[in-house]
């Protein structure tokens, strides 16, 4: 791959209580918050509700609140990413839990962590800053 390419990704920071919801990539072994691309049509909530619940297997319950929207620059493949990163605070209890895609579940890893350690867990900057704001309130 080369030049330039430019993309919008939704995802969610989601609570339980004093718990924050990472996922360990089984590929790459970098601890991310869940996100994805959006499909046509789809707005920046809609594309975070549907990849949380395809990575995670959670709906989350109550109110929906954006934390905001980051763009994140970096190499990939000889090229130059530009990714436009919109993430939303999430609350999820047992009583949201739905079945993961297959494909997921073998892919990603749940871990609930202490959200005061969660943030400091995650690869990259980007997402500890959105978990951050989450911690801090919108």
């Amino acid at each position: 791959m080369q030049g330039s390419i430019e993309y919008e990704v939704a995802g969610g920071v989601l609570v339980d209580g004093d718990r924050m919801l990472l996922l360990r990539d089984s590929r790459t072994g970098e601890i991310r918050l869940p996100k994805g691309h959006l499909e046509q049509g789809e707005s920046h909530e809609e594309a975070a509700i549907r990849e949380v619940a395809e990575e995670t297997g959670y709906r989350p319950v109550g109110e929906v609140t954006c934390l905001g929207r980051m763009l994140n620059e970096f190499a990939s493949n000889g090229g130059h990413i530009r990714r436009w990163e919109t993430y939303y605070l999430m609350q999820v209890d047992g009583a949201s839990r739905l079945a993961p895609r297959a494909t997921d579940r073998a892919r990603f890893k749940a871990l609930w962590l202490p959200v005061d350690e969660a943030a400091k867990s995650l690869t990259f900057e980007s997402e500890r800053e959105f978990a951050r704001r989450a911690l801090e309130g919108p």
